[in-house]
């Protein structure tokens, strides 16, 4: 339906799902779908918590679409809402672990820098995960969907220096386990 939300567009969009247009909605559930659940999965580290979240948080936007208000920043509402139910998952502890996915290295890389490439990610994406979950929320808004601090603080009900903090101390956290991990290479 909508492949790129443009930002006017995303306003009318979210104008005219708050009349009752299903369909408007629908191509905000279609933009924001793979990035809240990406956010999602990073936090939980379980595709199944982290898609049943990703609805409930959509779920939850849309009956609450109409206290949305105009003018304010649609992904750190959403953001916020997914956090919540994030929030309430960790308090039930459920917990469950899986391994974080590969990513594909570049056609361009040879077999040695495809080795190398991968197991550098694989131990980024376990350090990412091993961060306290307060940063690594913070973290994850930070780098994945380049909200500002103010959108960060907005969507964790934090103020922005605490954003600025939590972001802060997740990359030197990153730099000291990378930096280990480097030295041994």
């Amino acid at each position: 339906m909508v492949s790129a939300v443009a930002q006017a567009d995303e306003h009318d969009l979210i104008r005219s799902a708050q009349a009752g247009d299903r369909r408007s909605f629908t191509a905000l559930v279609e933009y924001y779908w793979n990035r809240l659940y990406r956010w999602l999965f990073h936090l939980t580290h379980d595709r199944h918590a982290a898609e049943d979240l990703t609805q409930e948080s959509f779920l939850k936007a849309f009956t609450g679409l109409a206290s949305f208000q105009a003018g304010t920043h649609f992904r750190a509402w959403l953001f916020r809402i997914a956090h919540n139910n994030w929030a309430n998952y960790r308090r039930r502890g459920a917990r469950a672990r899986q391994v974080f996915p590969p990513d594909v290295a570049t056609p361009a890389d040879g077999p040695p820098d495809v080795a190398m490439s991968r197991e550098a990610l694989a131990h980024l994406a376990r350090a990412v995960g091993r961060l306290p979950g307060d940063y690594r929320a913070a973290f994850l808004l930070r780098v994945e969907e380049d909200l500002s601090f103010r959108d960060i603080a907005s969507a964790l009900d934090i103020t922005e220096e605490t954003a600025r903090w939590r972001v802060c101390k997740a990359r030197q956290k990153l730099m000291e386990v990378m930096a280990v991990h480097l030295a041994r290479d």
